[in-house]
């Protein structure tokens, strides 16, 4: 039995923010509090790594075992990667013994339309 799932593609019509952009209104209790976890979570060094190397790879997804040079254990990269995937930064698909991560683009493209202001 395989645990492969078949993700629905977003339409850039359907990416719908987080929260507004800054210059917009002050954000609601809850927009900040979601906002600033997926902060907090690029926040760390490491974990910013990881995204990064994410994000760059070739295809859009990473198998762990093609990112987890970053310096620290691999039970610290699990946690980081896990981190990472609360904040929702990251999905996660276990293909046999090994777990790819792809970044989620409609959660960056919500983070960057909130920061877009700000971009001169």
């Amino acid at each position: 039995m395989s645990n492969t799932k078949v993700l629905p593609v977003l339409e850039p019509e359907t990416v719908v923010p987080c929260c507004p952009p800054l210059t917009e209104r002050s954000l609601t209790a809850e927009e900040a509090v979601r906002t600033a976890a997926m902060f907090k979570a690029l926040g760390d060094p490491v974990r910013l790594r990881l995204f990064s190397s994410v994000a760059s790879h070739e295809g859009g997804e990473a198998c762990v075992c093609d990112i987890s040079d970053v310096g620290v254990s691999q039970p610290t990269v699990s946690h980081h990667l896990k981190k990472l995937r609360e904040a929702g930064l990251l999905a996660s698909e276990r293909r046999g013994t090994w777990v790819y991560y792809r970044v989620e683009p409609a959660v960056l493209a919500a983070m960057g339309q909130m920061l877009r202001q700000y971009v001169v």
